[in-house]
């Protein structure tokens, strides 16, 4: 089991984890944009990466965006979005730069209340710069694409190899839960009107189904 302690994950399942975390990132390069939003999640990684994308001069203003809900209200008690602002302003992103979206509660309203947001803040948006964790990125890119349809569209998140990102969660079974889940929605989510279709390859589709079978799906939708 080369030089992990995997006890209860066998090799194939952390394989067709792998290949699931690699079809989720859009293999976007960042480039300059009108504005970016920074998704809401329990990973504060995403705040991390808008300050350094921030720094780095590919964008005026970051729309932080997220509420709470019953994995993150513990970690975030002043809700997502909020903790975002403050972890990006000690990494040195200015308050002029952030603007805050507290009551998204999905990633649809992730997009559609931080679009009013900027809105109401006067600001002009040809293009957008999606900040999310990782493997989350073809979700936020689908919906993206079905509620703001008229807007260019980047992804982005923290440049992290699976195995790294496992060990910084510190939760590999639940990792694997979550990766499994984001596919289920990117499948699912285009039939309910949520999302824009995308062709998931075979291979990818067979490893989700060893997974599903396996009992990783905890994050499954259950309706």
């Amino acid at each position: 089991m080369a030089d992990r302690d995997r006890p209860t994950i066998s090799d194939e399942q952390w394989n067709d984890a792998k290949l699931i975390w690699d079809f989720h990132l859009m293999g976007h390069a960042p480039r300059p944009c009108s504005a970016a939003i920074g998704f809401g999640s329990h990973d504060l990684g995403v705040a991390t990466r808008a300050a350094e994308l921030y720094r780095a001069g590919l964008f005026p203003v970051v729309v932080f965006s997220g509420g709470n809900s019953p994995t993150t209200v513990a970690r975030f008690p002043r809700g997502e979005a909020v903790h975002y602002r403050e972890h990006a302003r000690g990494l040195g992103v200015p308050d002029e730069a952030i603007l805050v979206e507290p009551r998204a509660g999905n990633t649809g309203q992730n997009v559609t209340l931080s679009r009013e947001v900027l809105h109401e803040a006067g600001i002009a948006v040809a293009s957008l710069l999606l900040i999310c964790k990782p493997y989350m990125e073809r979700r936020v890119y689908a919906t993206c694409r079905r509620l703001w349809p008229e807007v260019e569209v980047v992804c982005a998140s923290e440049p992290l190899a699976f195995d790294d990102y496992v060990k910084s969660i510190g939760d590999e079974r639940l990792v694997i839960d979550m990766v499994v889940g984001d596919l289920q929605r990117v499948i699912r989510y285009p039939d309910l009107g949520f999302a824009i279709g995308q062709d998931v390859p075979d291979d990818v589709h067979a490893a989700y189904e060893r997974l599903l079978r396996a009992g990783f799906d905890s994050r499954l939708l259950t309706s």
